[in-house]
């Protein structure tokens, strides 16, 4: 059988950690191996338990959510960062994915997409609720006047730019090879040129070059 994956919750109110053990609990896919309610407890158990799935609020006593997921990153170089908040405005959103998050959840997401964003971000890739995906695409669009466009971005083809954007929406490969009307061989072989042509291996690291670089899709 496959290893349950192992989950770290972090929010101050023990109703809502109550909440997410019980969504998570019963089916075996899923161990819930510690609770935080402040950013030094979860720092502490981070590097302790070395869980696969952090499931950080952004809102917490003394240092914000935003402001915890450089520690968690340094306590377990290989926990993967999931963030959950009654909030979706696009600054939380971009934040979130440059403080180096890999997803992005409102709290009054459904138990099944909880679950999926979980089992995403474990696998290795990016999940955005739709709302925040939607922040983020805005944000690829219109970014900032002061933007600049680096070197690493002028070195990528259109085609490997359609791919980058599918990507830090947190779309599969196949997903992107039906929108763009390509094989998904071919999106792999794109996805592999800019990786290596930006030398950037992570979705998280990804979408920050995107968002930091102005692009946008068309």
């Amino acid at each position: 059988m496959t290893a349950p994956i192992r989950v770290l919750l972090v929010d101050d109110h023990t109703v809502v950690r109550e909440g997410i053990r019980h969504v998570l609990s019963g089916t075996g896919e899923f161990e819930v191996v510690g609770e935080a309610a402040e950013g030094t407890e979860a720092i502490a158990l981070t590097a302790e338990l070395q869980p696969d799935v952090v499931v950080l609020d952004i809102t917490l006593p003394g240092k914000s959510g935003l402001r915890l997921v450089e520690g968690l990153r340094k306590a377990s170089s290989a926990t993967r960062i999931l963030m959950l908040s009654v909030h979706d405005q696009t600054e939380y959103v971009v934040q979130s994915v440059r403080a180096g998050a890999h997803g992005y959840l409102r709290k009054d997401t459904t138990p099944n997409e909880l679950r999926q964003a979980i089992r995403a971000v474990h696998q290795g890739d990016s999940f955005y609720s739709p709302a925040a995906a939607r922040h983020l695409t805005e944000a690829l669009r219109h970014p900032p006047p002061s933007s600049d466009v680096s070197g690493g971005l002028d070195a990528l083809t259109g085609r490997e730019r359609e791919v980058l954007l599918g990507i830090v929406r947190g779309q599969t490969n196949r997903q992107i090879a039906g929108d763009l009307g390509i094989s998904v061989r071919t999106v792999e072989s794109h996805r592999d040129s800019l990786m290596r042509k930006l030398g950037i291996r992570s979705v998280a690291g990804l979408t920050r070059f995107a968002i930091e670089n102005g692009l946008y899709g068309e």
